[in-house]
């Protein structure tokens, strides 16, 4: 069975000599990326999103429930990710 999850992602744009998108999501702690551009950084931070919630369920640890008002005040843009599982599937 699948079930989806919506994560919030803060992008935080270049500023100064930083060239690099910084993204990072609110509500499933230590995932992180950054990308040379916002479609960049949304390719990247979707990948981590997946191998990070891909290793706690193989460690038996449960996900993260997104928070329905996660924020993050001083990012220059906060958007839902999708994240797609598998419910009570074994992976052998």
């Amino acid at each position: 069975m699948k079930g989806m999850l919506r994560y919030h992602v803060a992008y935080y744009l270049p500023r100064g000599d930083d060239r690099m998108v910084v993204a990072e999501v609110l509500d499933f702690p230590g995932v992180c990326s950054q990308g040379f551009d916002l479609a960049d950084a949304r390719v990247m931070i979707a990948s981590a999103l997946e191998e990070m919630a891909q290793l706690q369920l193989e460690e038996g640890k449960p996900l993260p429930v997104p928070s329905p008002d996660a924020a993050a005040a001083d990012a220059d843009l906060v958007e839902l990710l999708p994240l797609s599982v598998e419910v009570g599937v074994s992976r052998s």
